[in-house]
């Protein structure tokens, strides 16, 4: 794992920024925002237990991650989350080093509201 996703990843359990969204507020912007992108940040295993419809797979601890979001569109709006909301975060906070607009989904996958 490199520095920089450690550290935006530890810095997620202590801070908490305007791109973090609770699960109802998270679900009512993306489904209210154009061309709005879910990305799944977890491993591909935890995506094989069950990811949330039309999300893509980015796996935050990947060592092209960083690669990958380099390659995403600066037009859209993405929609982070992870199984708890700690690797989103960090996630979040990368993707907006890269000029992206990103919110997190705090809590994780399991804050989504049914």
């Amino acid at each position: 794992m490199s520095i920089s996703k450690l550290k935006a990843m530890l810095s997620s359990f202590f801070s908490k920024s305007e791109n973090d969204l609770e699960g109802y507020h998270f679900k009512k912007l993306f489904e209210s925002t154009p061309g709005a992108q879910l990305v799944d940040v977890r491993t591909s295993a935890e995506v094989a237990s069950g990811a949330l419809p039309k999300s893509i797979n980015i796996d935050f601890m990947s060592a092209d991650f960083e690669s990958r979001v380099k390659k995403l569109s600066p037009n859209k709006t993405y929609f982070v989350y992870c199984r708890s909301g700690g690797r989103s975060s960090g996630a979040v906070k990368q993707m907006k080093k890269h000029g992206l607009r990103a919110y997190n989904l705090v809590g994780g996958i399991g804050a989504w509201p049914k």
